[in-house]
Protein backbone atom coordinates (compact mmCIF):
# COMPACT_ATOMS: atom_id res chain seq x y z
CA UNK A 1 0.00 0.00 0.00
CA UNK A 2 2.54 2.08 1.00
CA UNK A 3 4.49 2.16 -2.90
CA UNK A 4 1.24 2.09 -4.38
CA UNK A 5 0.21 6.26 -2.40
CA UNK A 6 4.21 6.55 -3.30
CA UNK A 7 4.08 6.02 -6.68
CA UNK A 8 0.93 8.36 -7.03
CA UNK A 9 2.37 10.93 -5.48
CA UNK A 10 5.55 10.92 -7.48
CA UNK A 11 3.72 10.93 -10.37
CA UNK A 12 1.30 13.95 -9.35
CA UNK A 13 4.69 15.82 -8.72
CA UNK A 14 6.48 14.92 -11.66
CA UNK A 15 3.23 15.33 -14.41
CA UNK A 16 1.55 18.51 -12.58
CA UNK A 17 3.12 20.09 -9.64
CA UNK A 18 6.49 20.72 -11.52
CA UNK A 19 5.41 21.66 -14.88
CA UNK A 20 3.16 24.34 -13.36
CA UNK A 21 5.53 25.63 -10.84
CA UNK A 22 8.18 25.62 -14.08
CA UNK A 23 5.40 27.91 -15.81
CA UNK A 24 4.67 30.24 -13.16
CA UNK A 25 7.93 30.79 -12.31
CA UNK A 26 8.65 31.44 -16.01
CA UNK A 27 5.39 34.24 -16.34
CA UNK A 28 7.03 35.67 -12.70
CA UNK A 29 10.37 36.58 -14.97
CA UNK A 30 9.06 38.15 -18.23
CA UNK A 31 7.07 40.48 -15.63
CA UNK A 32 9.67 41.50 -13.94
CA UNK A 33 11.68 42.22 -17.50
CA UNK A 34 8.59 44.30 -18.89
CA UNK A 35 7.28 45.91 -15.55
CA UNK A 36 9.32 49.14 -16.29
CA UNK A 37 7.53 49.12 -19.97
CA UNK A 38 4.30 48.99 -18.72
CA UNK A 39 4.36 51.30 -15.86
CA UNK A 40 5.16 54.03 -18.41
CA UNK A 41 2.58 53.18 -21.12
CA UNK A 42 -0.17 53.70 -17.92
CA UNK A 43 1.78 56.72 -16.30
CA UNK A 44 0.68 58.65 -19.94
CA UNK A 45 -1.50 61.54 -18.91
CA UNK A 46 -4.37 60.28 -21.96
CA UNK A 47 -3.48 56.37 -22.06
CA UNK A 48 -6.45 55.49 -19.73
CA UNK A 49 -8.83 58.29 -21.29
CA UNK A 50 -8.22 56.52 -24.79
CA UNK A 51 -8.72 53.06 -23.74
CA UNK A 52 -11.95 53.65 -21.61
CA UNK A 53 -13.56 55.37 -24.95
CA UNK A 54 -12.40 52.07 -26.65
CA UNK A 55 -13.83 49.62 -24.55
CA UNK A 56 -17.02 51.57 -24.74
CA UNK A 57 -17.42 51.31 -28.19
CA UNK A 58 -16.84 48.21 -28.36
CA UNK A 59 -19.31 47.02 -25.49
CA UNK A 60 -21.73 48.74 -27.33
CA UNK A 61 -21.32 46.96 -30.78
CA UNK A 62 -21.12 43.87 -29.00
CA UNK A 63 -24.35 44.34 -26.83
CA UNK A 64 -25.97 46.34 -29.67
CA UNK A 65 -25.51 42.93 -31.93
CA UNK A 66 -26.72 40.44 -29.50
CA UNK A 67 -23.28 39.14 -29.08
CA UNK A 68 -23.49 40.14 -25.39
CA UNK A 69 -27.12 40.22 -23.40
CA UNK A 70 -26.87 42.43 -20.22
CA UNK A 71 -31.04 40.96 -19.77
CA UNK A 72 -32.07 37.50 -20.23
CA UNK A 73 -34.01 36.59 -23.12
CA UNK A 74 -36.94 34.99 -21.92
CA UNK A 75 -40.02 32.35 -23.93
CA UNK A 76 -43.85 32.65 -23.76
CA UNK A 77 -46.33 30.79 -25.46
CA UNK A 78 -49.83 32.04 -26.18
CA UNK A 79 -52.55 29.89 -27.02
CA UNK A 80 -55.87 29.36 -28.88
CA UNK A 81 -55.21 32.74 -30.76
CA UNK A 82 -58.26 33.14 -33.25
CA UNK A 83 -57.56 32.70 -36.95
CA UNK A 84 -59.56 34.95 -39.06
CA UNK A 85 -60.34 33.91 -42.68
CA UNK A 86 -60.77 36.49 -45.02
CA UNK A 87 -62.76 35.24 -48.39
CA UNK A 88 -65.99 35.32 -50.46
CA UNK A 89 -67.94 33.85 -48.04
CA UNK A 90 -70.91 33.85 -50.60
CA UNK A 91 -68.42 32.39 -53.33
CA UNK A 92 -66.70 29.86 -51.59
CA UNK A 93 -65.99 27.27 -48.94
CA UNK A 94 -63.18 27.01 -47.10
CA UNK A 95 -61.28 23.21 -45.46
CA UNK A 96 -58.63 22.86 -43.49
CA UNK A 97 -58.22 25.72 -41.63
CA UNK A 98 -57.40 25.49 -37.63
CA UNK A 99 -59.85 27.82 -35.44
CA UNK A 100 -56.85 28.37 -33.02
CA UNK A 101 -53.13 28.92 -33.14
CA UNK A 102 -50.39 29.61 -30.73
CA UNK A 103 -47.87 32.25 -30.67
CA UNK A 104 -44.22 31.84 -29.30
CA UNK A 105 -43.05 35.22 -28.33
CA UNK A 106 -39.68 35.68 -27.06
CA UNK A 107 -37.90 38.71 -25.29
CA UNK A 108 -36.46 40.61 -22.60
CA UNK A 109 -39.21 39.28 -19.70
CA UNK A 110 -40.63 43.32 -19.68
CA UNK A 111 -41.69 43.71 -22.99
CA UNK A 112 -43.21 40.03 -22.92
CA UNK A 113 -45.57 41.28 -19.70
CA UNK A 114 -46.13 44.41 -21.59
CA UNK A 115 -47.32 42.08 -24.86
CA UNK A 116 -49.37 40.32 -22.90
CA UNK A 117 -51.10 43.24 -21.26
CA UNK A 118 -51.81 44.56 -24.63
CA UNK A 119 -53.21 41.68 -25.91
CA UNK A 120 -53.36 42.21 -29.40
CA UNK A 121 -52.96 39.48 -31.30
CA UNK A 122 -54.81 38.87 -34.56
CA UNK A 123 -53.63 36.07 -36.90
CA UNK A 124 -55.03 36.77 -40.49
CA UNK A 125 -55.14 33.41 -43.72
CA UNK A 126 -56.16 35.94 -46.27
CA UNK A 127 -58.02 33.77 -49.35
CA UNK A 128 -59.20 36.57 -51.00
CA UNK A 129 -57.33 36.11 -54.06
CA UNK A 130 -57.73 32.51 -54.07
CA UNK A 131 -60.24 30.94 -56.24
CA UNK A 132 -62.29 27.18 -56.17
CA UNK A 133 -59.58 24.18 -56.59
CA UNK A 134 -59.31 20.44 -56.15
CA UNK A 135 -55.53 20.70 -55.49
CA UNK A 136 -54.98 22.24 -51.69
CA UNK A 137 -53.02 25.70 -51.15
CA UNK A 138 -50.28 25.89 -48.89
CA UNK A 139 -50.88 29.42 -47.37
CA UNK A 140 -48.67 31.37 -44.34
CA UNK A 141 -50.43 33.22 -41.38
CA UNK A 142 -50.04 36.73 -41.35
CA UNK A 143 -50.05 38.60 -38.15
CA UNK A 144 -49.06 41.75 -36.81
CA UNK A 145 -46.04 42.59 -34.05
CA UNK A 146 -47.88 44.88 -30.86
CA UNK A 147 -43.90 45.05 -29.64
CA UNK A 148 -41.86 45.28 -31.69
CA UNK A 149 -38.76 43.87 -29.75
CA UNK A 150 -40.14 40.75 -29.26
CA UNK A 151 -40.11 37.86 -31.74
CA UNK A 152 -42.63 36.28 -33.28
CA UNK A 153 -43.56 32.83 -34.42
CA UNK A 154 -46.82 30.78 -35.10
CA UNK A 155 -47.60 27.31 -34.34
CA UNK A 156 -48.82 26.53 -37.31
CA UNK A 157 -46.90 29.19 -39.39
CA UNK A 158 -49.09 27.93 -42.71
CA UNK A 159 -52.00 25.32 -43.29
CA UNK A 160 -52.87 23.55 -46.89
CA UNK A 161 -56.54 24.72 -47.42
CA UNK A 162 -58.74 23.58 -49.84
CA UNK A 163 -61.18 26.46 -51.47
CA UNK A 164 -64.34 24.82 -53.12
CA UNK A 165 -67.75 26.48 -54.72
CA UNK A 166 -70.58 26.84 -52.16
CA UNK A 167 -73.64 25.44 -53.10
CA UNK A 168 -77.29 25.34 -51.36
CA UNK A 169 -79.76 22.47 -51.49
CA UNK A 170 -83.32 22.97 -50.01
CA UNK A 171 -83.84 19.92 -46.75
CA UNK A 172 -86.72 19.13 -44.74
CA UNK A 173 -86.83 20.19 -41.20
CA UNK A 174 -87.51 18.20 -38.10
CA UNK A 175 -87.09 18.18 -34.36
CA UNK A 176 -85.81 16.57 -31.31
CA UNK A 177 -86.47 17.53 -27.84
CA UNK A 178 -83.45 17.73 -25.75
CA UNK A 179 -83.59 17.02 -21.95
CA UNK A 180 -87.02 15.85 -21.68
CA UNK A 181 -86.37 14.35 -18.08
CA UNK A 182 -86.01 17.89 -17.28
CA UNK A 183 -89.33 18.50 -18.02
CA UNK A 184 -92.28 18.65 -15.24
CA UNK A 185 -92.87 14.60 -14.59
CA UNK A 186 -96.67 14.64 -14.79
CA UNK A 187 -96.29 16.81 -18.12
CA UNK A 188 -95.92 15.41 -21.51
CA UNK A 189 -95.13 16.63 -24.78
CA UNK A 190 -98.60 17.21 -26.66
CA UNK A 191 -97.77 18.32 -30.27
CA UNK A 192 -94.70 20.69 -31.69
CA UNK A 193 -95.27 22.42 -34.82
CA UNK A 194 -92.18 24.42 -36.48
CA UNK A 195 -92.66 27.49 -38.18
CA UNK A 196 -91.08 26.44 -41.23
CA UNK A 197 -91.03 22.93 -42.99
CA UNK A 198 -87.55 23.06 -45.00
CA UNK A 199 -84.49 25.28 -44.50
CA UNK A 200 -81.85 26.14 -47.08
CA UNK A 201 -78.11 24.54 -46.42
CA UNK A 202 -75.22 25.70 -48.02
CA UNK A 203 -71.81 23.96 -48.44
CA UNK A 204 -69.41 22.35 -50.69
CA UNK A 205 -71.03 19.61 -52.53
CA UNK A 206 -69.33 16.51 -50.79
CA UNK A 207 -70.29 18.34 -47.11
CA UNK A 208 -74.50 18.18 -48.80
CA UNK A 209 -74.17 15.15 -49.87
CA UNK A 210 -73.36 13.86 -46.61
CA UNK A 211 -76.15 15.70 -44.68
CA UNK A 212 -78.76 12.92 -43.32
CA UNK A 213 -81.22 15.38 -41.93
CA UNK A 214 -81.81 18.67 -40.21
CA UNK A 215 -82.76 19.10 -36.69
CA UNK A 216 -84.48 22.10 -34.70
CA UNK A 217 -83.31 21.00 -31.33
CA UNK A 218 -85.75 22.44 -29.12
CA UNK A 219 -84.42 22.51 -25.05
CA UNK A 220 -87.29 21.60 -22.59
CA UNK A 221 -84.80 22.35 -20.13
CA UNK A 222 -84.71 26.05 -20.72
CA UNK A 223 -88.05 26.84 -20.70
CA UNK A 224 -90.49 27.74 -17.47
CA UNK A 225 -92.71 24.81 -18.23
CA UNK A 226 -94.43 23.85 -15.47
CA UNK A 227 -97.89 23.48 -15.89
CA UNK A 228 -100.09 22.18 -19.52
CA UNK A 229 -100.91 24.91 -22.12
CA UNK A 230 -99.29 26.27 -24.88
CA UNK A 231 -95.79 27.90 -25.13
CA UNK A 232 -94.15 29.81 -28.39
CA UNK A 233 -90.28 28.53 -28.04
CA UNK A 234 -87.74 31.07 -30.30
CA UNK A 235 -84.15 31.06 -30.97
CA UNK A 236 -84.26 27.21 -31.74
CA UNK A 237 -80.63 26.44 -32.93
CA UNK A 238 -80.69 24.06 -36.30
CA UNK A 239 -78.31 21.56 -36.91
CA UNK A 240 -77.48 19.52 -39.54
CA UNK A 241 -76.54 15.44 -38.79
CA UNK A 242 -75.37 12.61 -40.42
CA UNK A 243 -76.38 9.38 -41.62
CA UNK A 244 -74.33 7.80 -38.47
CA UNK A 245 -75.74 10.96 -36.15
CA UNK A 246 -72.66 13.12 -35.75
CA UNK A 247 -73.22 16.61 -36.05
CA UNK A 248 -71.77 18.44 -39.21
CA UNK A 249 -70.26 21.91 -38.64
CA UNK A 250 -69.04 22.64 -42.11
CA UNK A 251 -72.38 23.54 -43.92
CA UNK A 252 -74.54 26.65 -43.51
CA UNK A 253 -77.75 26.57 -42.25
CA UNK A 254 -80.07 29.74 -43.38
CA UNK A 255 -81.80 31.00 -41.10
CA UNK A 256 -79.53 29.08 -38.18
CA UNK A 257 -82.66 29.36 -35.95
CA UNK A 258 -86.39 28.78 -35.96
CA UNK A 259 -89.62 28.92 -33.60
CA UNK A 260 -92.14 26.31 -32.55
CA UNK A 261 -95.21 26.18 -31.00
CA UNK A 262 -95.03 23.71 -27.88
CA UNK A 263 -98.08 21.95 -26.91
CA UNK A 264 -98.15 20.05 -23.12
CA UNK A 265 -100.27 17.54 -21.31
CA UNK A 266 -100.70 16.15 -18.90
CA UNK A 267 -101.76 12.37 -19.41
CA UNK A 268 -102.43 9.93 -16.62
CA UNK A 269 -104.43 6.89 -15.90
CA UNK A 270 -105.47 4.88 -13.12
CA UNK A 271 -104.12 1.35 -13.00
CA UNK A 272 -104.02 -1.40 -10.35
CA UNK A 273 -101.51 -2.76 -8.07
CA UNK A 274 -101.15 -6.20 -8.61
CA UNK A 275 -99.46 -8.35 -5.80
CA UNK A 276 -96.95 -10.91 -6.60
CA UNK A 277 -95.81 -13.73 -4.47
CA UNK A 278 -91.96 -15.45 -4.46
CA UNK A 279 -91.59 -18.31 -2.49
CA UNK A 280 -93.66 -21.24 -0.73
CA UNK A 281 -95.61 -20.83 2.37
CA UNK A 282 -95.73 -23.64 4.75
CA UNK A 283 -97.87 -26.74 4.04
CA UNK A 284 -101.21 -26.67 4.45
CA UNK A 285 -101.68 -22.87 4.12
CA UNK A 286 -102.81 -20.38 1.98
CA UNK A 287 -103.07 -16.30 1.70
CA UNK A 288 -106.69 -15.54 2.67
CA UNK A 289 -106.69 -12.00 1.79
CA UNK A 290 -104.12 -8.97 0.50
CA UNK A 291 -104.79 -5.36 1.49
CA UNK A 292 -102.77 -2.60 0.36
CA UNK A 293 -102.98 1.16 2.06
CA UNK A 294 -106.24 -0.83 3.95
CA UNK A 295 -108.38 -0.98 0.07
CA UNK A 296 -108.53 -4.45 -1.65
CA UNK A 297 -109.22 -2.46 -4.34
CA UNK A 298 -106.08 -0.36 -4.43
CA UNK A 299 -105.46 1.83 -7.62
CA UNK A 300 -102.60 3.61 -8.81
CA UNK A 301 -102.70 7.00 -10.89
CA UNK A 302 -99.60 6.93 -13.05
CA UNK A 303 -98.68 9.90 -15.65
CA UNK A 304 -96.25 9.87 -19.15
CA UNK A 305 -96.25 9.81 -22.71
CA UNK A 306 -100.29 8.93 -23.86
CA UNK A 307 -98.71 6.27 -26.08
CA UNK A 308 -96.83 4.47 -23.24
CA UNK A 309 -99.39 5.03 -20.12
CA UNK A 310 -102.17 3.50 -22.81
CA UNK A 311 -100.10 -0.24 -23.02
CA UNK A 312 -100.37 -0.45 -19.15
CA UNK A 313 -103.11 -1.72 -17.25
CA UNK A 314 -101.33 -2.83 -13.81
CA UNK A 315 -98.31 -2.36 -11.89
CA UNK A 316 -97.20 -5.32 -10.30
CA UNK A 317 -95.35 -5.46 -6.96
CA UNK A 318 -94.01 -8.06 -5.18
CA UNK A 319 -93.62 -9.58 -1.37
CA UNK A 320 -91.81 -12.20 0.34
CA UNK A 321 -94.21 -15.82 1.68
CA UNK A 322 -91.38 -18.36 1.72
CA UNK A 323 -92.01 -20.15 5.42
CA UNK A 324 -94.86 -17.89 6.49
CA UNK A 325 -98.86 -18.80 7.19
CA UNK A 326 -98.29 -19.65 10.93
CA UNK A 327 -99.34 -16.26 11.85
CA UNK A 328 -102.36 -14.25 11.04
CA UNK A 329 -101.22 -11.47 9.42
CA UNK A 330 -97.71 -10.21 7.80
CA UNK A 331 -97.21 -6.46 7.04
CA UNK A 332 -95.01 -5.37 4.18
CA UNK A 333 -93.75 -1.76 2.93
CA UNK A 334 -92.87 -2.34 -0.90
CA UNK A 335 -91.38 -0.04 -3.05
CA UNK A 336 -93.06 0.52 -6.32
CA UNK A 337 -90.64 0.21 -8.96
CA UNK A 338 -92.03 2.56 -12.08
CA UNK A 339 -92.57 0.72 -15.45
CA UNK A 340 -91.14 1.75 -18.58
CA UNK A 341 -92.70 4.80 -19.59
CA UNK A 342 -93.74 5.84 -16.76
CA UNK A 343 -92.88 9.64 -15.48
CA UNK A 344 -94.15 10.01 -12.18
CA UNK A 345 -96.67 8.25 -10.17
CA UNK A 346 -99.33 9.12 -7.72
CA UNK A 347 -97.34 6.76 -4.75
CA UNK A 348 -93.77 5.83 -4.31
CA UNK A 349 -94.83 3.10 -2.33
CA UNK A 350 -97.97 1.22 -0.29
CA UNK A 351 -98.78 -0.92 2.93
CA UNK A 352 -99.25 -4.75 2.05
CA UNK A 353 -101.11 -6.94 4.59
CA UNK A 354 -101.22 -10.63 4.24
CA UNK A 355 -103.84 -12.82 6.27
CA UNK A 356 -103.16 -16.59 5.81
CA UNK A 357 -105.90 -19.63 6.61
CA UNK A 358 -106.01 -23.07 6.33
CA UNK A 359 -105.77 -24.46 2.38
CA UNK A 360 -108.24 -26.06 0.96
CA UNK A 361 -109.03 -27.16 -2.24
CA UNK A 362 -111.59 -28.40 -4.92
CA UNK A 363 -111.89 -29.95 -8.47
CA UNK A 364 -113.00 -28.33 -12.07
CA UNK A 365 -113.49 -29.73 -15.25
CA UNK A 366 -111.26 -27.21 -17.57
CA UNK A 367 -112.31 -29.09 -20.87
CA UNK A 368 -114.35 -26.13 -22.76
CA UNK A 369 -112.49 -23.30 -21.30
CA UNK A 370 -108.99 -23.97 -23.05
CA UNK A 371 -107.36 -21.71 -25.34
CA UNK A 372 -104.55 -21.76 -27.35
CA UNK A 373 -102.38 -19.30 -28.23
CA UNK A 374 -99.28 -18.64 -30.38
CA UNK A 375 -101.24 -20.43 -33.19
CA UNK A 376 -98.95 -20.60 -36.57
CA UNK A 377 -100.53 -18.49 -39.29
CA UNK A 378 -102.75 -20.50 -41.95
CA UNK A 379 -103.43 -23.28 -39.26
CA UNK A 380 -106.45 -24.91 -37.59
CA UNK A 381 -106.05 -26.44 -34.03
CA UNK A 382 -108.77 -29.28 -32.79
CA UNK A 383 -108.31 -31.39 -29.56
CA UNK A 384 -108.69 -34.89 -30.06
CA UNK A 385 -109.94 -38.30 -28.04
CA UNK A 386 -112.25 -39.78 -26.40
CA UNK A 387 -115.63 -38.07 -25.58
CA UNK A 388 -115.18 -38.64 -22.23
CA UNK A 389 -111.65 -37.19 -22.02
CA UNK A 390 -111.36 -34.58 -19.52
CA UNK A 391 -108.83 -31.91 -18.23
CA UNK A 392 -109.36 -31.19 -14.60
CA UNK A 393 -107.83 -28.59 -12.40
CA UNK A 394 -107.44 -28.55 -8.82
CA UNK A 395 -107.58 -25.65 -7.58
CA UNK A 396 -106.07 -24.65 -3.74
CA UNK A 397 -106.85 -21.60 -1.41
CA UNK A 398 -109.17 -20.91 1.89
CA UNK A 399 -112.55 -22.15 1.47
CA UNK A 400 -113.89 -18.81 1.21
CA UNK A 401 -111.82 -17.59 -2.07
CA UNK A 402 -111.97 -21.17 -4.00
CA UNK A 403 -116.09 -21.27 -3.19
CA UNK A 404 -116.36 -18.11 -5.87
CA UNK A 405 -114.17 -20.14 -8.45
CA UNK A 406 -115.75 -21.96 -11.31
CA UNK A 407 -114.24 -23.12 -14.66
CA UNK A 408 -114.81 -20.03 -16.49
CA UNK A 409 -112.73 -18.10 -13.91
CA UNK A 410 -110.06 -20.55 -15.00
CA UNK A 411 -107.59 -18.82 -18.20
CA UNK A 412 -106.21 -22.13 -19.24
CA UNK A 413 -104.16 -22.33 -22.74
CA UNK A 414 -102.09 -24.32 -24.54
CA UNK A 415 -99.02 -22.89 -26.00
CA UNK A 416 -98.24 -23.83 -29.63
CA UNK A 417 -95.52 -21.97 -30.41
CA UNK A 418 -92.97 -23.55 -32.53
CA UNK A 419 -95.51 -26.55 -33.97
CA UNK A 420 -96.48 -26.67 -37.42
CA UNK A 421 -98.98 -29.62 -38.84
CA UNK A 422 -99.39 -32.70 -37.01
CA UNK A 423 -100.58 -34.34 -34.20
CA UNK A 424 -99.18 -33.22 -30.28
CA UNK A 425 -99.89 -34.05 -26.76
CA UNK A 426 -99.01 -30.60 -25.21
CA UNK A 427 -98.99 -29.48 -21.40
CA UNK A 428 -102.29 -27.28 -20.43
CA UNK A 429 -100.91 -24.03 -18.50
CA UNK A 430 -102.89 -21.85 -16.07
CA UNK A 431 -102.29 -18.08 -15.83
CA UNK A 432 -102.64 -17.06 -12.95
CA UNK A 433 -102.70 -13.51 -12.02
CA UNK A 434 -104.52 -13.80 -8.20
CA UNK A 435 -101.38 -14.36 -5.44
CA UNK A 436 -104.28 -16.13 -3.30
CA UNK A 437 -104.55 -19.35 -5.82
CA UNK A 438 -102.83 -21.58 -6.87
CA UNK A 439 -103.65 -24.25 -9.84
CA UNK A 440 -102.35 -28.11 -10.69
CA UNK A 441 -103.43 -29.24 -13.78
CA UNK A 442 -102.26 -33.45 -13.56
CA UNK A 443 -103.41 -34.10 -17.63
CA UNK A 444 -102.25 -33.11 -20.83
CA UNK A 445 -104.37 -33.13 -24.50
CA UNK A 446 -104.13 -34.47 -27.62
CA UNK A 447 -104.36 -31.47 -30.25
CA UNK A 448 -104.34 -31.84 -34.23
CA UNK A 449 -102.85 -29.01 -36.65
CA UNK A 450 -104.18 -28.93 -39.97
CA UNK A 451 -104.08 -26.37 -42.56
CA UNK A 452 -106.78 -23.79 -42.74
Amino acid sequence: MKKFLRGIYRFIDKNIVVPISRFIYYLSKKWKKNQGKLDKVLNQPHFLIYLSLATAVIMFLLIDSKVISLVETEAEVITNVPVVVKYNEEAYVIEGVPENVDITITGRKSDIYLAKQLGEYEVILDLSDYSASDTPYKVYFTYSKSIDSLGYKLDPSYVQVTVKNKESSVKTLSYDLMNIDELNNKLSVKSVTLNKSEVVVKGSSDALANISNVKALIDLGKGNYNEAGTYNVDNIELVAYNASGERLDNVEIVPSTTSATLVLDSYSKNVTLSVETVGTLLPGKSIASILINNNSDYSLTIYGEKSDIEKIDTVPVTINVDGLGNSDTKNYTVKITKPAGVREMSAESVNIIATFGEEKQKTLDISNSIKPINKADGLAVSIVGDKDDVVNVQVKGVQSVIDNITASNVAAYIDLSGLGVGSYEVDVKIDNKNPLLSYVVSSKVKIELVKE
